[in-house]
C-alpha cells in the first residue's frame, strides 16, 4: 500500500470503529427510554460482527502502515482511553453487558484482581524456573531432548484435564503436610490452577531460551573469547543479551496463553474472569459470558503489544 494512503486508511478504520461504538451507545439509549428503569438492550449479532470487522480493519491498517510497534501500542491505548472516556459519560450504560458490570462491579474488581494475580504469579514462577533450566540445557546438551520432550508432553494434556490432575497431589499435601495447609494449599482453588498454569508456561520459555542461546553466532563467541572473557562473562555479557529478543518472544507467548487459560481455573474454584464466563454458560446469559470474555481478550491484546515493543527494543539495543 502506498505510504500516502496509510494515514487515510488508518483514519477511516478508526472512524468506523468509533462511529459504531457511538451508534451502539446512542441507539441503546433511545431504545431503553421506552423500557423503563430496569430495561436493558443487548447488542445484536450484526453489530458485534461489524465491531469485529472494524477492529480487524484497524489492526490491519496499523500493520500495513509500517508504523513502529510503539506507535501501534500508543494508538491502541489511546483508543481504549477514548472508549473509557465515553463510557464515563454514561453513553453505554443501557447496553446489557455494561449494565451487568454495574450490577456486579465489586465482584468484577475482585475477580479481575484474582485473574491478574493468578496469571502474573504463574508467569513469574515459570520465568524463575524456565530461564535457569534453559541455561542449564544450553550448557548440558545431553539433557535437552529428555527435558524438552517431557515439557512437550505436558503441553499435550488438555487444559481442563491438567487442572483436574493437580487436585489429587495438592489435596494430599493439604491433608498430610501441615505447612502446606498453613500456606493455603488445597486440592481445589488457587493452588492447582497456579501449578497448572506454571507447568503450561515452561515449554515456551525453556525452548526459546535454548533456541536464543543456540542462535548466537559462533564468530561472536570467538571474538568474546579472544577478548579474554571467561565462559560466565561470555554467557551473561554476550550470549544472554543477544538471545533476549527470542526469550522475550517465548515470554510473550506464555503470558498471552496464561491470560486465556486462567479462565479455565474458575472450574476448580480458582476464581478469575472465568467465573463470569462459566456462570453465563450455565445460565444461558451471554452478557455474563461477555463480561468475562471481553476483558480477557483486551488484556491479552495489550500484553501482546507491550511485548512486541520490548522485543523490537531489545533487538535494536547493541550488546
Amino acid at each position: 500500500m502506498p505510504r500516502a494512503e496509510a494515514p487515510l486508511r488508518l483514519a477511516l478504520s478508526l472512524g468506523a470503529l468509533l462511529a459504531t461504538l457511538l451508534i451502539a451507545g446512542l441507539g441503546t439509549t433511545v431504545i431503553a427510554a421506552d423500557l423503563g428503569q430496569y430495561g436493558r438492550v443487548s447488542i445484536g449479532p450484526a453489530l458485534w460482527i461489524w465491531l469485529s470487522v472494524a477492529g480487524l480493519w484497524t489492526a490491519d491498517s496499523l500493520t500495513r502502515s509500517g508504523a513502529s510497534e510503539l506507535f501501534r501500542l500508543c494508538i491502541g491505548l489511546g483508543l481504549i482511553g477514548v472508549v473509557a472516556a465515553l463510557a464515563a459519560t454514561g453513553l453505554f450504560d443501557n447496553i446489557s453487558v455494561v449494565a451487568e458490570y454495574h450490577a456486579r462491579a465489586r465482584t468484577f474488581l475482585r475477580e479481575i484482581n484474582t485473574h491478574l494475580f493468578l496469571t502474573f504469579g504463574a508467569f513469574a514462577a515459570a520465568l524463575l524456573i524456565g530461564i535457569p533450566l534453559g541455561l542449564f540445557l544450553h550448557m548440558r546438551a545431553r539433557w535437552r531432548g529428555v527435558t524438552l520432550g517431557a515439557l512437550t508432553a505436558v503441553q499435550t494434556v488438555p487444559s481442563i484435564a491438567l487442572f483436574g490432575l493437580m487436585i489429587l497431589p495438592l489435596g494430599w499435601m493439604a491433608n498430610n503436610l501441615p505447612l502446606a495447609a498453613a500456606l493455603g494449599i488445597k486440592g481445589i482453588g488457587f493452588a492447582p490452577a497456579f501449578m497448572a498454569l506454571t507447568l503450561y508456561a515452561l515449554l515456551p520459555i525453556v525452548a526459546n531460551t535454548v533456541s536464543g542461546l543456540q542462535a548466537v553466532s559462533p564468530s561472536v563467541q570467538d571474538a568474546a573469547r579472544a577478548m579474554g572473557m571467561t565462559d560466565r562473562q561470555r554467557l551473561w555479557q554476550v550470549d544472554v543479551p543477544l538471545a533476549l529478543p527470542v526469550i522475550l518472544t517465548g515470554a510473550r507467548i506464555v503470558l498471552v496463553q496464561s491470560i486465556g487459560l486462567a479462565t479455565v481455573g474458575a472450574l476448580i474454584g480458582a476464581g478469575g474472569l472465568g467465573t463470569f464466563v462459566f456462570q453465563g454458560l450455565a445460565q444461558g446469559a451471554m452478557d455474563l459470558v461477555l463480561l468475562g470474555a471481553l476483558p480477557t481478550v483486551i488484556l491479552a491484546a495489550i500484553i501482546a503489544k507491550i511485548f512486541d515493543v520490548l522485543i523490537v527494543f531489545t533487538a535494536k539495543v547493541p550488546s
